[in-house]
C-alpha cells in the first residue's frame, strides 16, 4: 500500500493544448512516455463500493494489466491524499483474492462486483523536477463511458513522487496564471459513478458555513452537475477571510460576483483564468 498525493486540473480541449505547450517549455520539465489507458471500474449493483468511499479498477496499459484499489481519502490544501494498492495481473479479469487483505474484505460481498463504467484516454507523461520535488505530470485526453453515455475527459494531473508536497500547488498555480484550469476535487471515478447513475451528491444545506475545502468541493460538484454554485445560499465568511489572508481578496470579490449571476461553474471555467487562480491561491495558502 502507498499514499498518493496529487492535484487534478480539469480543462477544456483548447486549454489542454496550451497547458502541454506551457509545460514543455519549462526548463524543469522533461518528456516522458505517451500511452493509451483503458480502465474498467467495478462496483456491486447496490453501489456498495462507492458508498465505502473507494474505487476499484483494472487498467490496460499497452500489454500490461494492473489492478488498483484507491480510497477516496481526504483533501489537503487542494490535493487528493489517499491510500492506494496496486497489483500486476496476467490478464483483464479482476482477481478477487488480491482484495482479501484490504479494507474491502469487510466492507462488501466481493462476489457481486461488476463493471459499471470505463475511462479511456491517451496520457502524455512529463517529469517536472526542481530543487525541492519530483513531480509526475499526466496530461489525459479521452472519455468516460457509462453504458450509452460518453463524457469528454481532459485533465492535467500533478502527482508528487518525492520531495515537498507544497510544490504541487505552486506549480499548478504557475500554470493557472497563463492557462484556464479548474481545480477539480471530484475524481474520474466519482464522475464515472455519477454518469452510471449510482453516485448522487448530497445537497449542501442552505446556510451551511463552508470551509475553504468545503467551498472548493462544492464548486467541483456544481461543475460535475453542470449547475451554478449558489454562493448566496451559504455562509462563506471563512473563504473570504482565507482569500484576504492569501492576498487575493480582489480576485475573490470578482469570482464571487460572477458566481452570484448564476453562471454554471463549467461555463465560468471555460476560457477564464480567474477561477482557477483563485482556487489554487486558496489551496496554496495552506502551505504558508
Amino acid at each position: 500500500m502507498a499514499t498518493e498525493l496529487e492535484i487534478k486540473l480539469s480543462v477544456f480541449e483548447a486549454a489542454q493544448k496550451q497547458a502541454l505547450e506551457w509545460l514543455s517549455a519549462r526548463t524543469e520539465v522533461r518528456p516522458g512516455e505517451k500511452k493509451s489507458l483503458v480502465n474498467r471500474y467495478f462496483d456491486t449493483p447496490d453501489a456498495d463500493l462507492n458508498r465505502a468511499r473507494a474505487a476499484l479498477r483494472v487498467r490496460k496499459a499497452g500489454d500490461a494489466y494492473i489492478q488498483t484499489l484507491k480510497t477516496r481519502g481526504e483533501f489537503v490544501d487542494g490535493a487528493h491524499c489517499r491510500q492506494e494498492w496496486e497489483w500486476p495481473l496476467d490478464g483483464p479479469e479482476l482477481d478477487l483474492s488480491l482484495l482479501e487483505d484490504t479494507p474491502l474484505q469487510d466492507e462488501l460481498d466481493l462476489a457481486k462486483l461488476q463493471v459499471v463504467f470505463e475511462t479511456n484516454f491517451q496520457r502524455q507523461v512529463l517529469w517536472l523536477e526542481d530543487d525541492q520535488s519530483l513531480i509526475e505530470v499526466a496530461v489525459d485526453s479521452g472519455s468516460i463511458v457509462a453504458g450509452p453515455v460518453r463524457w469528454p475527459l481532459h485533465e492535467v494531473e500533478f502527482e508528487l513522487k518525492s520531495g515537498e508536497g507544497g510544490r504541487l500547488v505552486e506549480w499548478a498555480l504557475a500554470l493557472a496564471r497563463d492557462v484556464p484550469v479548474f481545480l477539480n476535487l471530484v475524481s474520474k471515478a466519482e464522475q464515472g459513478y455519477f454518469l452510471a447513475g449510482i453516485y448522487h451528491p448530497e445537497p449542501i444545506r442552505a446556510g451551511t458555513s463552508l470551509s475553504v475545502t468545503g467551498f472548493l468541493h462544492a464548486l467541483s460538484v456544481s461543475w460535475m452537475l453542470g449547475q451554478p454554485f449558489a454562493v448566496k445560499d451559504y455562509d462563506i465568511a471563512q473563504v473570504a477571510q482565507a482569500a484576504n489572508a492569501a492576498g487575493c481578496s480582489d480576485l475573490w470579490d470578482q469570482v464571487s460576483a460572477k458566481l452570484t449571476t448564476g453562471t454554471p461553474v463549467r461555463d465560468f471555467a471555460n476560457g477564464c483564468r480567474e477561477l482557477g487562480v483563485l482556487q489554487l491561491q486558496l489551496a496554496a495558502a495552506g502551505h504558508e
